[in-house]
């Protein structure tokens, strides 16, 4: 989508683009990114600086935005694919040599774990940390390009992030809320179906703007609250756990009583 030709197709017509550029193996995206400047705050978690690229009618306009929240997880999620790959790297490195050799093509060709590998001249394996530190530089980051100059760096952030949150709906009615497959035949049910799911996204939604969590966090959170059944000679009672102060602060926040802490008590006689 983001090659040279496409992009000329998008403008034959007059039009203008805004697209979300790869991070990774493009080189004038890497120019780009290591372009200096400072960012500018324009919106909660939302940080942007623009750069240009290239000269004359070769200039290309490049947007990078930046969220701090974003960046959090990055690093956490890269810490945990470290602290697994530095395990499994010692698992390896200390097996027989017969058995050295798919454990590694393994290892290096791993979806999460395999860009951080490097291999020694002796054959054992080692993470990669000038591997490390270039990841660390993408935290938080996003990269757009555009060809319209009549719009401002903070129009083109907003508008692309508009735009994924559009598509993060679309991903959630159709994972999350299992909009499909749809396995109704008759078209009442369908409808149903589909009515269902758009008024479930859109509590999701509503939850996401009143708490300014995002869905996955919320249910994260609220799953840690159980109900248990304790049965004590003649008595049984269900009683649910103690609220967390997250759980409570998201609560109030949705206006939303909580739970009881006891949901039955049951005496024989």
């Amino acid at each position: 989508m983001t090659s040279d030709d496409n992009k000329r197709i998008l403008q034959k017509a007059g039009g203008q683009y805004i697209l979300g550029e790869k991070l990774r193996g493009v080189r004038k995206n890497e120019k780009a990114l290591n372009r200096g400047g400072r960012f500018k705050e324009i919106n909660d978690n939302l940080y942007i600086k623009e750069v240009h690229v290239g000269k004359g009618v070769g200039k290309q306009r490049f947007v990078i935005a930046y969220n701090p929240e974003q960046a959090k997880h990055d690093k956490k999620t890269r810490e945990r694919i470290l602290e697994r790959l530095s395990a499994e790297l010692k698992r390896i490195n200390s097996m027989p040599n017969d058995k050295q050799t798919k454990a590694k093509v393994l290892i290096k060709t791993h979806v999460s774990m395999g860009c951080y590998v490097k291999e020694l001249k002796n054959g054992n394996l080692k993470i990669d940390k000038s591997k490390v530190r270039h990841e660390e530089k993408l935290d938080g980051k996003y990269l757009l390009s555009t060809s319209d100059e009549s719009l401002s760096a903070k129009d083109i952030a907003l508008g692309y992030k508009q735009l994924y949150e559009v598509e993060h709906a679309f991903r959630t009615l159709k994972s999350t809320l299992a909009l499909r497959p749809v396995y109704h035949s008759k078209d009442d049910r369908i409808r149903s179906h589909v009515m269902l799911c758009w008024l479930a996204l859109l509590l999701i939604r509503v939850a996401e703007y009143k708490t300014g969590l995002t869905w996955r966090t919320i249910h994260l959170e609220m799953e840690r609250l159980h109900i248990g059944e304790f049965i004590h000679k003649d008595a049984r009672i269900l009683q649910y756990t103690e609220l967390s102060p997250k759980q409570r602060k998201i609560f109030n926040k949705l206006k939303i009583s909580p739970p009881r802490m006891f949901e039955k008590i049951e005496i024989s006689s």
